[in-house]
């Protein structure tokens, strides 16, 4: 799917849920779900090539995999936590959306910590004892 497919399916989509929102309200809801998990798995296929080129990346600079693989997951999670958000704050549920970038953050935290450890222990290694 190129990138004039998907606009033609957003802009379809949103004319339908505006047409729909006032008397099916919970449909129009039904059709923005499924709209957004649609793109969605549309846009992930095209960031697994990314992904897969950044890999090949590395693997040419012989950077640690441990390292690309963290920072890979990381901008996985803050995509998903991102369109979790949207998707609840589209709903008008603006409380949890926040609750659920919160989320996101704390997982790319715990995420990022072997790598903190890393840099924190090379700093250390070069202070005077």
């Amino acid at each position: 799917m190129d990138i004039l497919q998907i606009v033609s399916l957003a802009i379809i989509a949103a004319l339908l849920i505006l047409l729909l929102k006032e008397k099916k309200s919970t449909l129009a809801y039904l059709l923005l779900l499924f709209t957004g998990v649609i793109l969605f798995t549309v846009l992930i296929t095209q960031i697994t090539h990314v992904f897969s080129l950044i890999t090949y990346m590395s693997n040419q600079a012989n950077i640690d995999r441990m390292y690309v693989e963290v920072i890979l997951k990381i901008i996985g999670i803050a995509y998903i936590a991102e369109f979790g958000a949207h998707i609840v704050r589209d709903a008008g549920l603006e409380a949890i959306a926040s609750k659920v970038e919160m989320a996101g953050k704390i997982f790319i935290l715990l995420l990022a910590m072997p790598i903190l450890t890393t840099v924190i222990e090379s700093i250390l290694k070069f202070l005077p004892d």
